[in-house]
């Protein structure tokens, strides 16, 4: 049984990035991964602008307080100034270009106007509020390396260096599917002994939000024919292929069985809790991530595990979450002989300083546990906790996208 440390690397360690890439606009390009680097070619603002509405002036015609100016000109964004002479002002919105022969800008709030006649109260100096060009990008610089995956400050980014399209990496293929003749899918009634899956719907969100390509096979029958048929058609569809429940030991367990009929299991089984039957292996040119029934278990194991594996193989260079020191406002007094993922919660103590709560009931099947939650604490094997210790605390915008 691999400690959970052991079992992250060893799916790293197997996990082999895509190399089929794919030029597409930036509008469709939303968690996909950089195949190649992008280079600005132009300077980021293009001009000196403006940080502030107010005046632009000369600072040498405003060496003392109360200095009076006559305003020559009105400057909005997206218009260009003309040269701005001694005793004159501008007066200008931000994002505009600052106009020739100036060499400051005043705020509005430091200034009253009188007609044509605005007075400064307030001693500029030379540079004041002004956004330099180039001061964010400069022509030739590497802006996004390959292996960046494109959210919205990225995709931002590439838009303001004027491009339009990325090469990327193709996307991933996942073919998801849950085993189980006691679930039933939402919307239909219960039978006896019946309960409804709720792992189908948690991990297509977790899967869309990475951004792969689904394939959703569904619900498969507690048989092995039946679970060896999904398992033929998900390694000719997918790249990928990621299951719930079926890998225990159980008489009703056909997944870790078919597994090994059609390829190899290399992995299973990690000392941890929630989510002690987890399994790795390959079937044909498809890796195989097999996830235990529970729902807890199956959402735990797929944040900490499968996301940062599916992460590797879209050909992300960021795959590991991080983990933040936090004060338990919990005693944990009993030594595990397994890592437990607490579901915990940060709230303000009385001091005014964050520290973590644990949802009452941590079975692996209380998923209303996660939703309440907003990470997970980390325990290692037999460590225990006082109240007001650190602990580490692994948020879920770590987690999940």
């Amino acid at each position: 049984m691999l400690s959970a440390a052991e079992l992250l690397q060893e799916l790293l360690d197997r996990a082999r990035p895509l190399d089929e890439t794919e030029t597409i606009g930036l509008a469709d390009a939303r968690n996909r991964i950089l195949a190649e680097g992008l280079t600005s070619y132009v300077s980021v603002p293009p001009m000196d602008n403006t940080a502030m509405d107010g005046y632009a002036v000369r600072s040498h015609d405003c060496k003392l307080p109360d200095a009076t100016l006559k305003v020559t000109q009105r400057i909005a964004a997206g218009q260009v100034g003309r040269q701005l002479h001694k005793g004159e002002a501008a007066r200008i919105f931000t994002g505009a270009p600052v106009p020739p022969g100036a060499d400051a800008i005043v705020m509005q709030e430091d200034t009253s106007l009188e007609g044509e006649m605005v007075t400064v109260y307030k001693v500029p100096h030379p540079g004041d509020h002004i956004r330099r060009a180039g001061e964010d990008i400069q022509p030739g610089s590497s802006v996004l390396t390959p292996g960046t995956r494109l959210k919205g400050p990225e995709l931002g980014l590439a838009a303001s260096i004027g491009r339009t399209e990325a090469k990327v990496f193709r996307q991933l293929r996942v073919a998801m599917f849950s085993t189980g003749d006691e679930l039933a899918e939402p919307g239909r009634p219960l039978k006896p002994g019946q309960i409804y899956n709720s792992n189908r719907a948690t991990l297509k969100s977790l899967l869309t939000g990475l951004g792969v390509e689904i394939v959703d096979l569904g619900v498969v029958a507690d048989t092995r024919d039946a679970t060896i048929k999904a398992i033929e058609s998900a390694m000719r569809l997918a790249d990928v292929i990621l299951t719930t429940g079926g890998v225990s030991v159980g008489e009703e367990d056909h997944v870790k069985a078919a597994v090994e009929e059609l390829g190899h299991i290399d992995i299973w089984k990690v000392a941890m809790k929630p989510g002690k039957p987890v399994v790795y292996g390959r079937v044909g040119d498809a890796d195989f991530i097999g996830l235990p029934g529970n729902p807890v278990s199956a959402f735990v194991t797929f944040c900490l595990f499968a996301r940062p594996f599916l992460l590797k193989r879209m050909g992300a260079n960021q795959t590991l979450y991080r983990a933040y020191p936090v004060r338990a406002a919990f005693d944990w007094s009993k030594p595990g002989k397994r890592r437990e993922f607490l579901r915990g919660h940060v709230v303000k103590g009385r001091d005014g300083v964050g520290e973590v709560r644990l949802y009452p009931n941590q079975s692996s099947g209380v998923l209303t546990s996660a939703v309440w939650a907003d990470g997970l604490v980390d325990i290692e094997i037999g460590q225990t906790v006082i109240c007001g210790e650190s602990v580490r605390f692994i948020p879920f915008s770590e987690l999940v996208d």
